[in-house]
């Protein structure tokens, strides 16, 4: 497996667990996490940067999201969905050396494994309305 691609399935997974425990435990979950998924430090060093910054992005992140989503609201989204839209958009939007059609392709096959039947056809079309802004942007830095 590409290790970029384990990297954001590894991503994903950790998104989602953090979701159920308050940012304040994040470094307690986030060793807790690499404990139980050991890996290649080149392929944890990615899955880290992804986590921290679609964290560190969440909120503008979230208020693209909820732009681009019609007829939805983000709390009412399946959350692996709302998970995959986060990490995708950071890397549409906020991390520059992801291509926003490899981006997009990863989400989709993220929603294929890890969502629900419509997931993937969802996830792409709100990345599709999000791919305007990547391809009119400069790519913006992290922090």
């Amino acid at each position: 497996m590409d290790k970029r691609h384990r990297a954001r399935e590894l991503a994903l997974s950790l998104l989602y667990q953090l979701e159920f425990h308050p940012l304040e435990a994040f470094e307690e979950q986030y060793q807790a996490f690499w404990v139980e998924h050991p890996i290649k430090p080149e392929t944890q060093s990615l899955a880290d940067e992804l986590v921290r910054g679609t964290l560190h992005n969440r909120k503008p992140i979230d208020d693209l999201l909820s732009a681009h989503v019609e007829h939805w609201i983000l709390s009412r989204l399946a959350l692996v969905d709302l998970c995959i839209l986060r990490l995708a958009a950071f890397e549409l939007l906020f991390y520059g050396s992801t291509p926003w059609k490899v981006a997009i392709d990863e989400a989709i096959d993220l929603a294929k494994a890890f969502g629900g039947k419509d997931s993937s056809a969802f996830v792409n079309g709100v990345l599709d309305k999000l791919s305007a802004l990547a391809k009119d942007k400069s790519p913006a830095p992290l922090g």
